[in-house]
């Protein structure tokens, strides 16, 4: 499944109040559970066929209209596997890195909700900052523009399908990128 790049006449579609705040609580939830390093149950939210997809990022010329491409380096280009990998790597006693562990928050910003062809299923943009402290005095910020894909599974839940994460920085300034957007 194809996450849309730019805006179409879809887009002026709206979603009711009710449906935009379920999909916001959704996304503050998620920041929430991995503000506290609560990844297990951050999985739970995820669909099985979750594509999670951090491309690098490229000074590009307007005129070429592969901004991103699968053919490119990309940070993380994940499925549900390898999240679980990642998340039981941060466990292990030997991931010095987060040794003291790295203290996050994660702002959620500029949340816009579109209808897809699918009843169940939303195309949702927003903007994130992940600020990260570590030690006495070692800062890191990330900041990114976010393409998800939201589906309501058959229990009624919401869940995570898609993720694309268009950080702002053409070279990543944070001493590492171990965390989730």
């Amino acid at each position: 499944m194809k996450i849309p790049e730019q805006t179409n006449r879809r887009d002026h579609c709206s979603v009711s109040a009710e449906l935009l705040l379920e999909i916001q609580q959704f996304l503050y939830r998620e920041a929430r559970l991995l503000d506290n390093e609560q990844y297990d149950e951050w999985l739970e939210l995820l669909t099985d066929d979750i594509h999670y997809w951090v491309p690098g990022v490229q000074a590009r010329y307007r005129k070429d209209e592969a901004k991103f491409s699968s053919e490119r380096m990309a940070y993380f280009d994940d499925g549900l596997e390898y999240l679980k990998i990642r998340v039981a790597r941060a466990k292990q006693p030997s991931a010095w890195a987060e040794d003291p562990p790295t203290r996050h928050f994660h702002l959620i910003g500029n949340i816009e909700v579109l209808p897809t062809e699918d009843s169940n299923e939303w195309t949702v943009h927003s903007v994130i900052l992940n600020h990260r402290h570590r030690t006495e005095d070692d800062e890191m910020e990330l900041k990114a523009r976010r393409v998800d894909t939201i589906r309501r599974n058959s229990e009624g839940l919401l869940e995570l399908a898609r993720r694309k994460v268009i950080l702002q920085e053409t070279v990543l300034q944070a001493k590492n990128i171990n965390t989730f957007l």
